[in-house]
Parts: structure tokens; C-alpha cells; sequence
């Protein structure tokens, strides 16, 4: 806004709107916040949302009204969050358009074509489904810039978990870097809620300073879910046994598969047991290997049953519905099949009440239907032959992990590879030692009522 007499000297103009695309939680709306107070100008912040009434008029009405305001004002800024609502394609879905959503559209983009470049106003706005937006909303003079706010990177992650703990009793053993290195994948707003729920695990045992135990329970507690009564039943205790060890060891045994820190039949949120795995670092790109290795593991808790029980349960149905999404990626997506080659066939799970006109979903005939089906039937098989000869190969080890976790109930990695005959020093490391130690000490970190009072923060 301050360089806009400059940019006329050299014939440039300033940007009419800037669109902030990213995934939940990534910060858009903050940003926008940032910016405007940076800018030191007026800024008018609206939720799309807002301008859909059931009553016709009433939504181009507030457009009209908000635009005025902020031309009285300028320089200034607009920022609509979540534009989506109001913003998707026109004529698109079931039933049509809806026509009041349709006017409100209509009357923001006549505004935005109003902006000249003595206007100073900028629009911002915001969403995490850019596909859905009207391609006029799009066009340059416009929205001419698009701006991907994505998933932090580590000094990202570190950064924001200062901010998070800047008003929060740290305790001296409180490693911030190492825990920015073991969140992976975590969002602006993940990282947020990380802070707040070591607060509360802090706060929950009348404590006054929050230690590295505190903040890898919340870890464990966001990544695993809560955790609710053990197994009673002696026979959900050893399948799910068998089931967890069987994912396990398959990870250890399968190259480029992703790193196993914990397993445990201690059900939490909704599984009846979990096994705890750490990307080893922040790659964005994924390989056809490792996807190979995401299907082999993802099968192994379903073929461990089966080999020990002679039967199955419905315990992998999620496993299953994993697998398959992944294997019908690598088919349709991402070109990895060899017999179907490097074709995008699309994804069907694009809804047309989402936006998406119903002409839009399947665009091959019903011969190439069959060979994509049969595609994902071999990788599958394939796998599924390979990781049931890996456990049966393994059975001593699967037989000892799985007694391990019934008279545990939680085993440690390293104790995996002690059953496994494997030394930790021999493979690449993949998380912090530090918290390593504490997310081995959780459990134990959290005292009764009784231990409250002679409780020591420091320790």
C-alpha cells in the first residue's frame, strides 16, 4: 500500500486481492492479522459465511456495505475468511446453484473489478479448498496472487513453540528444539493445542511448572488419543496382542517403512491397540517404495491373526480401508503401475455436493475400470504374500513380542530389537534421545493424588 506511488512510476500496479490457501490450522487468518497491523491501515475482517442469508438481497447487500466502509477508510485491508462458502463455482452440483449465494458472488467480484489504482484496498482471503472456488474469483485482477501457507518446517515448529510457551512455567528439563524435531506434520494450531494440553496434564496434578514429561503425554495424547480402560476379555487381549505385533515387526523388517518408537495394547480413542510411528524426517515427497511399506505394514496385524488363530476378526477394518486407499492412489495418481501406466484417473471421492458438477466424475470407459480394479487387487496380493512370509518366517519373534505385550501391555523399541536380535546403533537415528527417554517415562510420570504434595517439578 505504501509503495503504490512507485509502482506507477514504472507502470506497475498494486495487488487487488491475495488468496491464502493451505491446509486447517496453518495460520491463514493470523497472517492476515499480521499483515494488516504491519500495514499499520484499516483493516475489516468478515466470515464468508456471514453474507448467506435465506432472505435474497441481503448478502450482496453486506458486500456493498463492507466495500464502502473500507474505500471511506483507505488504505485499508479486507480480509474474508473461509471464502469458500461463498465462493464456489456457480451452476455446479445438484439442483443447481443456490441464487442467493449466487448474487452475493455476483456482487463481490463486480466489486473487486471496481478496484482501480487509486483504490488503495487490498482483499485477503482465505480457505483450505481452493479446487471449489469459481474460476472468475481466480482470474488475474482479481485475486492475482495465491499464497501457500502450508505445515510449518522445523524452525517453523520451533518458533511457534515459543510463542505457545511464552506465558507458560517451563521447567529446566524442558527441551523445545528437541520437541520441534518430533512433531512432524504438526500444524500451527496442533502445536498450539501441544502447549495447552501439557499445560492441563500440569495443571491436572497441582503442579506449578510444566516439564518434559508434561508436553510428550500431550504428544502421545494428540497422536494416539486418550486413553481408555485396558482389555478384560483374555481373548481381545491376545489377538489384539498378536495384531500389534504383528505390525510391529513387520515395520523393523521391511526397508523404507516408517520408524517405530512404541506399541502397546492399551486401548486409546478408538483402537484397541496402537503402534506408535515417527516419520524420520520432514520429506514432502513419499516414494513407491515407501508406500510399498505403508501396505505391508498396514497388513500385517490382519495375516499375524490369521497365522496364529486360523481366523480373522474385524479388527483391521481400518487397516484394510488404509490399504486400499493407498494402493488405488498409486493406480489412479500417482502413475506407479506398470500395466496401467502414467495416467491420472482421477479421485471419486469428489462429491458434487461439494461444488463438483456430476458430469465430472468418471471420464474412462468401464474396460479400464476393470484393469485399475485388477491392478489394486495384485499390488495388494503381492504384498499380502510377501509380509505373510516374512511372519511366518519371523513366527519366534512375533510369538515373543506378543507374549512381551500381554504381560506388558506396552513395549518400548528397544525392546523390540532385543527381540529381534537388532542393534539400535545400526540404524538411523529418528528422534531425539531426549525424548526418547521422556516418552519412555510417561506413564510413570504421571502421579497419583497422593504423590501430589511431595511432588518435586524439577525431577
Amino acid at each position: 500500500l505504501e509503495n503504490t506511488n512507485q509502482w506507477g512510476e514504472v507502470g506497475a500496479y498494486g495487488l487487488h486481492g491475495v488468496l491464502l490457501i493451505g491446509p486447517p490450522g496453518t495460520g491463514k487468518t493470523l497472517m492476515a492479522r499480521a499483515v494488516a497491523g504491519e500495514a499499520n491501515v484499516a483493516f475489516f475482517s468478515i466470515a464468508a459465511s456471514e453474507f448467506v442469508e435465506m432472505f435474497v438481497g441481503v448478502g450482496a447487500s453486506r458486500v456493498r456495505d463492507l466495500f464502502k466502509r473500507a474505500k471511506e477508510n483507505a488504505p485499508a485491508i479486507i480480509f474474508v475468511d473461509e471464502i469458500d462458502a461463498v465462493g464456489r463455482r456457480r451452476g455446479t452440483g445438484l439442483g443447481g446453484g443456490h441464487d442467493e449465494r449466487e448474487q452475493t458472488l455476483n456482487q463481490l467480484l463486480s466489486e473487486m473489478d471496481g478496484f482501480d489504482n487509486e483504490t488503495n484496498i487490498v482483499l485477503i482471503a482465505a480457505t483450505n479448498r481452493p479446487d471449489v472456488l469459481d474460476p472468475a474469483l481466480l482470474r488475474p485482477g482479481r485475486f492475482d496472487r495465491q499464497i501457500t501457507v502450508d505445515l510449518p518446517d522445523m524452525k517453523g515448529r520451533l518458533d511457534i513453540l515459543k510463542i505457545h510457551t511464552k506465558n507458560k512455567p517451563l521447567a529446566a528439563n524442558v527441551d523445545l528444539e528437541s520437541m520441534a524435531k518430533a512433531t512432524i506434520g504438526f500444524s500451527g494450531a496442533d502445536i498450539a493445542n501441544l502447549a495447552n494440553e501439557a499445560a492441563m496434564n500440569t495443571a491436572r496434578y497441582d503442579r506449578r511448572l510444566i516439564t518434559m514429561s508434561d508436553f510428550t503425554t500431550a504428544y502421545e495424547r494428540i497422536r494416539l488419543g486418550t486413553k481408555r480402560p485396558p482389555l478384560s476379555n483374555p481373548k481381545d487381549r491376545k489377538v489384539t496382542a498378536y495384531h500389534e505385533a504383528g505390525h510391529a515387526l513387520v515395520s523393523f523388517l521391511v526397508p523404507d517403512a516408517m520408524a517405530l518408537l512404541k506399541t502397546t495394547i492399551v486401548p486409546r480413542g478408538r483402537a484397541l491397540g496402537v503402534a506408535f510411528y515417527m516419520p524420520k524426517d520432514d520429506s514432502i515427497h513419499q516414494s513407491k517404495k515407501q508406500l510399498e511399506a505403508y501396505i505391508r505394514v498396514g497388513l500385517a496385524g490382519r495375516i499375524a491373526e490369521e497365522i496364529v488363530f486360523d481366523d480373522v476378526t474385524t479388527g483391521a477394518a481400518n487397516d484394510i480401508q488404509q490399504v486400499t486407499q493407498i494402493a488405488r492412489q498409486m493406480v489412479k495418481m500417482f502413475g506407479m503401475s506398470d500395466s496401467i501406466g502414467m495416467l491420472n484417473y482421477g479421485d471419486d471421492s469428489q462429491q458434487p455436493f461439494l461444488g463438483y458438477s456430476i458430469a465430472s466424475g468418471r471420464d474412462y470407459s468401464d474396460e479400464t475400470a476393470s484393469k485399475i480394479d485388477a491392478e489394486i487387487k495384485r499390488i495388494v496380493d503381492v504384498a499380502y504374500q510377501e509380509t505373510r512370509q516374512l511372519l511366518e518366517d519371523h513366527r519366534e519373534q512375533l510369538d515373543k513380542l506378543a507374549e512381551a505385550l500381554l504381560s506388558k501391555e506396552t513395549v518400548e523399541r528397544e525392546e523390540i530389537l532385543n527381540i529381534l536380535g537388532i542393534d539400535d546403533d545400526d540404524l538411523e537415528p529418528i528422534i531425539p534421545e531426549v525424548v526418547v527417554e521422556h516418552l519412555r517415562e510417561s506413564v510413570v510420570a504421571e502421579p497419583d493424588d497422593s504423590d501430589t504434595e511431595d511432588f518435586d517439578p524439577d525431577q
